[in-house]
């Protein structure tokens, strides 16, 4: 579990078949053999790793390639990493999995970020509800049939990869875990007529 709350901007070393290489250093505080560590909002889990010389690999399935932002990456690219939240810690942002709903386009960058995402996912985006870019933390703005609108503020524009997008770029879409919850419990228990 995860805050959206983004620790380190790191960058994309090495991307050798399903293997990724960061480069970064924040993040490796306290890293071990099967940590996790999200990396642009996907959860990824630490294989190798140099706290000295600032890096450390994940494997990628072909499957989280195809269904995120990872699949885009090339070395040189920044990156939004952040460990695990510890349950003694503040909840910044807000509870985040790290398991990547859909991937979205961006239609206008920063500061009002708007973001155009699949149709399916619109129902768990309303106003000043919270929703992860790219494993940015955010709060929605103006949600719409196909997309929605965050404000990013210049101290996220510049320590976030979200800073360094424009338009058409792909980014990782993480919906509001509170609302998928709360549909689950209410179908069959609502008139769907």
């Amino acid at each position: 579990m995860f805050t959206g709350i983004v620790e380190e901007l790191g960058q994309i070393e090495q991307r050798d078949d399903g293997r990724l290489v960061v480069r970064c250093r924040d993040v490796l505080g306290d890293a071990k053999l099967g940590a996790s560590i999200a990396v642009n909002g996907c959860c990824l889990t630490v294989v190798d790793w140099d706290a000295d010389d600032g890096w450390f690999s994940a494997d990628v399935t072909t499957e989280t390639f195809a269904r995120t932002q990872l699949g885009d990456l090339q070395p040189g690219d920044r990156v939004n990493l952040e460990r695990p939240v510890r349950l003694a810690d503040r909840l910044g942002g807000h509870l985040v999995q790290g398991h990547v709903d859909a991937v979205g386009t961006i239609v206008d960058p920063v500061p009002d970020l708007k973001v155009k995402i699949p149709g399916e996912l619109s129902r768990y985006v309303v106003e000043k509800g919270s929703i992860t870019v790219d494993g940015v933390s955010l709060t929605v703005v103006d949600p719409s049939d196909d997309g929605f609108t965050v404000a990013v503020i210049p101290h996220t524009a510049k320590v976030t990869s979200l800073g360094h997008k424009g338009v058409g770029d792909r980014v990782n879409i993480e919906v509001d875990v509170m609302a998928k919850y709360a549909e689950r419990l209410l179908v069959g228990h609502t008139d769907q007529s």
